[in-house]
């Protein structure tokens, strides 16, 4: 089979804190730099760069990227903000040129990067069509061909003459996702369009999604939506900080995804380094530590289901009480449930300490991690002021699960929880 997409060595280097190459700024601040050796200006520092992929006043958005996508695949790309996917469309897009590297497409590419973009305010919702289809390389001849069926899947016939100025968000962007959506490309690259708009929009979005890759066109797609990412493709990239992790089947990339954002060790430093679930936490009463009690040496639940929590706590003040959330997750994010502590004793002022709770989940074989929180507890009412994601990875192996026949095989269609068995009524 011929290949639609090589990536070969591929690498992108920006300059940290300097404006773009052909500016005065930038020109002034290059003949300072040869009458002094030093720049005009001192650079502004990007928040996003990491030490390790920073030297020189230069940042490496991508670093020796390699890759071989044939004619027909689905392929899936995921990884943290800032690990490197949006770059790489931007390249295999031309939309950016490669610092080093080559990337050679065959076929025609259609990127769905940003919907929406070359919209005017001031014309009608018709006008934009052939305005955006025409942006994104299809014919005035091949707009007009699709214009029933884009304005059908957008849902907006009524408002097709009035100024686009006029139309809600949600709009705009059904639109905007329509015209994408309908050009016939050999390419199409789609950058995290499917988490806009409604839910009933979104399905749509994803029907499309799957009957362009039934229909043996190339599709690479980027989302956080990892659930989208198991449905669409059977492919998937992981990247991390700029370089490929893993390229392989979609189940075992998704486990490398998340395997590579949970907290592990849960120690003072990387709970205090860990994701938080909110904005603004002050963290006056904070997580120091927590680690499940009770896991085999793999990290397997007991065939019980039962084990402890255990959870550093650290307070800055003085509170009434205490009390912790926990909610289970599936590797790919979706919460199985959750469960809340009675009111606990918090430690003393600047004083850590560290509680036991038990605990049993009856779960379904399969990876598990949890979310945890703690507020306080006061007769105003209760709030929150620690909050972790994305912490206390666990499994459940096969073997733990039992009837009254011995082991048995869980079924996936059976759901994420082990019920209670059913028994025999005594008082009948």
């Amino acid at each position: 089979m011929s290949f639609s997409i090589q990536v070969q060595h591929l690498s992108k280097r920006y300059r940290l804190g300097l404006t773009h190459a052909g500016s005065v700024r930038e020109l002034a601040n290059g003949v300072v730099r040869r009458m002094f050796g030093r720049s005009g200006t001192e650079p502004h520092e990007v928040e996003s760069a990491e030490p390790e992929r920073a030297e020189k006043g230069e940042f490496w958005a991508l670093r020796d990227i390699s890759l071989h996508i044939d004619q027909g695949e689905v392929v899936g790309v995921i990884g943290k903000n800032g690990a490197g996917k949006s770059t790489l469309l931007k390249l295999l897009s031309r939309i950016t040129y490669p610092t080093e590297g080559r990337v050679d497409l065959r076929g025609r590419v259609a990127s769905l990067l940003e919907v929406g973009t070359g919209f005017h305010p001031e014309l009608t919702g018709r006008e934009n069509v052939f305005l955006n289809g025409t942006i994104l390389g299809m014919t005035r001849r091949e707009i007009r061909q699709q214009l029933d069926a884009i304005v059908d899947f957008a849902g907006v016939e009524s408002f097709l003459d009035t100024p686009v100025k006029r139309y809600s968000s949600g709009m705009t962007v059904r639109l905007g996702f329509a015209v994408a959506a309908h050009l016939d490309p050999e390419i199409l690259i789609v950058d995290e369009v499917l988490a806009v708009g409604d839910i009933e929009f979104q399905n749509r979005c994803l029907g499309k999604m799957r009957s362009v890759a039934e229909s043996g066109k190339t599709v690479l797609f980027v989302s956080h939506n990892l659930a989208s990412i198991r449905s669409l493709t059977k492919r998937t990239v992981v990247l991390s900080q700029g370089k490929l992790l893993f390229d392989g089947p979609t189940q075992e990339g998704v486990a490398r995804y998340i395997a590579e954002n949970l907290v592990k060790h849960e120690s003072p430093t990387s709970i205090s380094n860990a994701p938080r679930a909110f904005d603004g936490l002050d963290q006056k009463l904070r997580f120091e530590g927590l680690r499940l009690a009770g896991l085999d040496q793999e990290g397997h639940l007991p065939s019980s289901g039962a084990f402890h929590l255990e959870a550093s706590i650290h307070a800055e003040e003085q509170f009434e009480g205490l009390q912790i959330a926990l909610t289970v997750l599936t590797d790919d994010k979706s919460p199985v449930g959750s469960t809340f502590s009675e009111v606990l004793s918090a430690p003393e002022k600047g004083e850590t300490a560290t509680l036991s709770l038990a605990a049993k989940f009856p779960l379904a074989p399969g990876r598990y991690h949890c979310a945890i929180s703690i507020s306080n507890v006061r007769s105003a009412g209760k709030q929150i002021h620690d909050s972790l994601t994305d912490v206390l990875p666990f499994s459940v192996a096969v073997s733990s699960i039992t009837d009254a026949q011995g082991q048995i095989n869980w079924n996936p269609a059976w759901g994420m929880v082990r019920l209670d068995p059913l028994t025999r009524c005594t008082d009948r």
